[in-house]
């Protein structure tokens, strides 16, 4: 147990620090801003329980508000990811269901489901952030573009480094067994 809270916390202080320290410095022509911290909700264990999904949201989010300065639109998005999340798992679902102490993974969950996963949840992020950033309509269409072309570059920078540095299932067998 101890181990998993660990892992996370370092999760957790790593995207921040890629977050704040490069990705918030990126932004190209003013249109793509990527936001890959999303990944720490997205990647929580399964079995954790939704009020502390929704309060490591707020965390997250607040804390990538307080070194962007913006006021509280991070912990919108990423407080309505962590409630929208045990939702798109259950539509999401395979067919047998999820083993107990599932990691939600491409190594263990398959790539097909991880990209419908992490497009799913950072789509609904984006857009929630987008539109509390814009707070009206009259820029509806725009808004929409800008949070579908962000959530593609955040889910392709997500994929990249899942792919870097992700480790595979085999590698961990060996070193558990």
């Amino acid at each position: 147990m101890i181990i998993k809270i660990l892992k996370n916390f370092s999760r957790f202080l790593f995207l921040v620090a890629i977050q704040v320290l490069v990705l918030n410095h990126i932004q190209w022509s003013g249109y793509f801003n990527p936001y890959v911290y999303v990944l720490f909700i997205l990647l929580l264990p399964m079995e954790t329980p939704r009020w502390l999904l929704l309060v490591l949201g707020l965390i997250i989010g607040l804390t990538i508000d307080m070194f962007g300065n913006t006021s509280g639109m991070h912990a919108a998005a990423s407080v309505f990811v962590a409630f929208a999340r045990p939702g798109i798992l259950r539509l999401i679902a395979p067919r047998d269901g999820y083993e107990a102490e599932t990691s939600l993974t491409p190594q263990v969950m398959g790539i097909n489901w991880f990209i419908t996963y992490v497009s799913i949840l950072v789509l609904l992020h984006h857009l929630v952030y987008f539109y509390v950033e814009v707070f009206r309509f009259s820029e509806f269409w725009i808004t929409l573009l800008k949070a579908v072309f962000n959530s593609a570059i955040t889910v392709i920078i997500i994929l990249l480094g899942q792919y870097l540095f992700g480790r595979s299932s085999k590698r961990n067998e060996r070193i558990i067994g």
